[in-house]
């Protein structure tokens, strides 16, 4: 018997029936307006799975009329690309080729340079998908050629319709008439997180753990039965316990800060747990400590190669370190005052001697005591702001008594 996966079979076919995703494929969506107007240009996907990136490339395809060849790089071979390359000079595909490379992190840098003289002229059109950060993994040769879409985790309220079609398409297959509440199915969707693919899998089990007689219902009980949530919370609380975690850092309290990282360890939660503790690292510890976001991306970094459960060894590292760190968040407070200041429009003329090509009156610091001169940097509607305020930790502190020194020394010829 062949056991196709439902949420594959059930694959959307247009815009219309992608869920969570409208900002990309909605009637207003950027993506969805530039290929009904004719163009597909290189696309990278980039965001959690199951929340349609596959399924969207499939769509442009058929849109397009393009040859559809789809790799998967946790697989796929440079011979295999070369073999989808070779098509640009036959007949097949003469009417264009649209490559789509699902995971496109496992590809190394050879393997993503064979693609270049081809999606550079135009014979491949090239849309890749990965579940990382793109900036990280993807050769900056290829990031410049195409344009960066992000993909959202699916709410709970978006996926409920994708879950109805699934149990109607269930009882048409089957002859039945099994049921579900939308609080059973908002349940359901608010379990997996965004993730449509796990969603329409965990229906699908429920749905014949129920069983096919009269009135038979698809319940929690039947959901419970499919999903092992070790770490005891659901999509609400998962969010709580990340804040929850930022804020026992913030506070300096590494004994909370432990068992937070326990709850989020125990359900499996990698990336978003390296994600958090990079933000705090920068928003909370800061300039008190500048050593502490290297430090932490580190150990994010060792985790996500160790791979759970060793992960949670430098992930604990990260977050005591961080729970027992000095704090600022001075940089924080500066960028979101000048961030103030951009969005009503202030400052949109820089000093001339900042301007090239000439620098027209520009002073070369390095030519004077101290590598200090005064001289006007802001725009002249901001050039008295002062968006930085030192924190009253030691290394703020001595950066401070520095800058004072510079300012009384400095500014002499050499």
């Amino acid at each position: 018997m062949k056991n196709e996966q439902l949420a594959d079979v059930l694959r959307p076919n247009s815009f219309d029936e992608i869920v969570g995703q409208a900002h990309l494929f909605g009637p207003r969506g950027v993506v969805r307006r530039m290929v009904e107007s004719g163009r597909v240009t290189n696309m990278i996907f980039f965001g959690p799975p199951g929340t349609g990136k596959t399924t969207a490339a499939a769509v442009i395809a058929k849109m397009s009329g393009m040859v559809f060849h789809r790799l998967n790089c946790t697989t796929a071979t440079l011979a295999q690309v070369k073999d989808v390359l070779s098509q640009t000079n036959n007949l097949f595909g003469s009417g264009g080729i649209l490559l789509y490379l699902d995971e496109i992190q496992y590809f190394n840098r050879k393997q993503q340079q064979s693609l270049l003289e081809y999606i550079e002229d135009g014979r491949v059109t090239l849309i890749a998908s990965t579940t990382e950060n793109p900036h990280f993994y993807i050769y900056n040769a290829i990031l410049s050629r195409a344009s960066l879409f992000e993909f959202k985790p699916v709410s709970a309220a978006d996926m409920v319709p994708a879950l109805t079609r699934a149990l109607d398409y269930l009882n048409r297959e089957h002859k039945t008439a099994v049921t579900a509440t939308d609080e059973v199915l908002s349940y359901i969707a608010g379990l997996v997180r965004g993730d449509v693919r796990r969603g329409i899998g965990l229906l699908e089990n429920a749905y014949f753990a129920a069983g096919q007689g009269e009135g038979a219902a698809v319940t929690t009980g039947e959901v419970d039965g499919f999903f092992v949530k070790s770490g005891n919370f659901n999509d609400d609380t998962y969010y709580d316990l990340l804040s929850c975690l930022q804020k026992s850092i913030r506070g300096s309290d590494p004994d909370a800060t432990a068992f937070y990282v326990a709850k989020l360890v125990a359900a499996g939660e990698l990336l978003s747990l390296c994600r958090r503790l990079q933000v705090i690292a920068s928003e909370d510890i800061g300039l008190a400590y500048p050593q502490a976001a290297a430090i932490v991306r580190a150990c994010c970094e060792s985790a996500v190669e160790l791979g759970l459960p060793e992960a949670q060894i430098p992930l604990a590292h990260a977050a005591i370190l961080l729970a027992t760190a000095p704090k600022s968040n001075t940089a924080y407070a500066a960028l979101a005052a000048a961030m103030a200041d951009v969005e009503q429009g202030k400052g949109t003329t820089v000093p001339l001697h900042l301007r090239s090509p000439l620098f027209k009156g520009y002073i070369y610091p390095h030519d004077y005591t101290c590598d200090y001169v005064p001289q006007q940097y802001l725009p002249d509607d901001l050039k008295d702001r002062r968006y930085y305020k030192p924190g009253d930790n030691k290394t703020e502190q001595a950066a401070a008594a520095y800058a004072a020194y510079i300012r009384e020394h400095g500014g002499k010829k050499k």
